[in-house]
């Protein structure tokens, strides 16, 4: 199977190379991934690593967290599952909005 990591507080100018090449030092690494914004494309200064096997993400959690790139201090530990999300849109639900209704009733008129 293998270990999902999470690395935070990431240097914005890293690549996933980097990132790999990172934890490579410490295992096989799976798989590294950088997340970023969906709009700009940015880094969002945080990722993930999946090394295949559990004994080798250990050792580079331990030997990573706390360590620095790029001048930045790493977080690094076991990723989480991810949590569902609630929702899917903000919709106004009819409400709100102005038309013809907003603020020009009869008593206006007077």
């Amino acid at each position: 199977m293998g270990s999902k990591i999470y690395v935070g507080g990431l240097p914005y100018s890293a690549t996933e190379q980097q990132l790999s090449d990172l934890f490579a030092a410490h295992g096989s690494v799976a798989s590294a991934r950088i997340i970023t914004d969906k709009f700009t494309g940015q880094s969002r200064g945080f990722g993930f690593v999946e090394m295949s096997a559990d004994a080798e993400a250990q050792a580079a959690i331990t030997a990573l967290n706390g360590s620095e790139m790029g001048g930045r201090t790493l977080t690094v530990n076991e990723a989480r599952p991810q949590e569902p999300r609630m929702g899917g849109g903000g919709g106004r639900g009819g409400f709100g909005g102005g038309g013809a209704r907003a603020g020009g009733g009869k008593r206006d008129r007077w």
